[in-house]
């Protein structure tokens, strides 16, 4: 059986499609880029913004229309958008085969736990997510609602599945959750991105970026880690979306 997978949204999206990619491989799928040339299509959406769930839907349409012009046998949908309209999406899409909320990911892919993946961002670059949901709670936003509370990995984890990248060439990596700033303290009662980061130096990385740096949780503990090590690329990523209209 083949199958093939569209990953829509961010990267934090990404590395869960990149997840499921090694559970179907163990499964012994093989996996293909070719939409016409699958059996099985699984698309992982985005529901964050109109424009995003506009995307989802139109690509879930044009992935279903491989049915009848493909070898596309099952068509399977899952991500942020079905955790928030499942019951919508059910009534609305029956060209659908199974829709999977994120409640249900891991009795659908039990391998995700371990945080095993196949990297499709090529040999140089890979992301490093350090945290699920979110618990800032901004009015214009419906994270929390979808992904849930911010729950940290232990940095055990993060730092063993950062030497497998390490050990697979990887160059670069780009640590991602939806506050890294917050790292740490629902595990330890404390920020631990400064240390996180010092420990992620030590292995031979060329360059570490971190995204989504809220600007409340910037610490001069965290500055002095970014200034005295020359890889981490020197600049903040800050979310300001909602500062300003014009912005």
């Amino acid at each position: 059986m083949k199958i093939g997978f569209v990953s829509l949204g961010c990267s934090k999206n990404l590395v869960d499609t990149e997840r499921m990619i090694t559970y179907y491989k163990e499964q012994g799928y093989e996996v293909v880029n070719i939409p016409q040339e699958a059996d099985i299509i699984v698309v992982n959406t985005c529901g964050f913004i109109e424009s995003a769930k506009k995307e989802a839907i139109d690509t879930i349409l044009e992935m279903a229309d491989y049915k009848n012009n493909g070898n596309c046998k099952k068509l399977i949908v899952t991500g942020c958008l079905v955790e928030r309209y499942y019951e919508e999406l059910q009534k609305e899409l029956p060209e659908v085969d199974l829709f999977i909320p994120l409640r249900d990911y891991m009795n659908a892919f039990q391998n995700l736990e371990k945080y095993e993946r196949q990297i499709t961002t090529g040999e140089n670059y890979a992301y490093l997510k350090i945290a699920e949901g979110c618990s800032n709670n901004c009015t214009y936003c419906a994270i929390p609602l979808i992904r849930g509370p911010y729950i940290s990995r232990p940095m055990n984890d993060i730092l063993e599945e950062a030497k497998t990248l390490s050990q697979k060439g990887i160059q670069e990596i780009i640590v991602i959750a939806q506050d890294t700033t917050k790292y740490g303290i629902d595990l330890y009662g404390e920020s631990k991105l400064p240390e996180l980061l010092q420990e992620l130096c030590k292995f031979n990385f060329k360059w570490i970026r971190f995204l989504y740096a809220y600007p409340e949780s910037i610490t001069e503990e965290l500055i002095q880690v970014v200034k005295n090590n020359p890889k981490i690329c020197h600049y903040f990523d800050i979310p300001v979306q909602h500062i300003s209209d014009t912005v």
